[in-house]
């Protein structure tokens, strides 16, 4: 027997049984704008739906993320110039970033996964500004209608370090 598997008893040893594996992934990225339209919506490893209208849960997700930034800014001692940046539940983790201009990009991710607000800016600063940003055809302000900011965006997410396509 292994020590690890000393650890875990001889009922459970090597078979795995009992023990958890942690797998971190990305399960789903909100874009907003500052008035909290939602420009764009993907999933990749999402297992539960809300049960109500992808409308209805951008209201509820951009009112949750409006409550919670005031009440961090208005609750914490300290001067928080970086702002709420992540929020994290028993089963996920949802990550925040916010630009100068009010876009706010949102990720739920494992609990696992390490805070994402350096990925958040990298999916704006190269993807966002490149592909719409940059792009005559596309028009700030209206919700993102451009394939290869969807497809340069799915590769990217896909080769994170922490995305696990299979995970639950």
């Amino acid at each position: 027997m292994r020590s690890a598997d000393l650890q875990r008893g001889p009922d459970r040893a090597s078979s795995g049984v009992g023990t958890r594996k942690c797998e971190m992934t990305v399960h789903n990225l909100y874009i907003f704008d500052r008035n909290g339209a939602c420009l764009h919506y993907s999933e990749w490893n999402r297992k539960k739906q809300a049960g109500i209208s992808k409308q209805e849960e951008f209201k509820l997700m951009y009112g949750m993320l409006f409550s919670i930034r005031s009440f961090v800014s208005k609750m914490s001692p300290l001067d928080m110039r970086e702002g709420f940046q992540c929020f994290q539940t028993s089963r996920y983790k949802l990550h925040f970033y916010e630009t100068p201009t009010g876009l706010k990009f949102i990720m739920n991710t494992d609990l696992s996964v390490p805070n994402a607000r350096e990925t958040l800016h990298q999916i704006y600063s190269t993807l966002y500004v490149d592909y719409i940003v940059k792009n005559p055809l596309c028009s700030l302000g209206d919700p993102l209608q451009s394939d290869l900011f969807s497809a340069r965006l799915d590769t990217f997410i896909k080769n994170l370090p922490y995305f696990n396509p299979r995970a639950a």
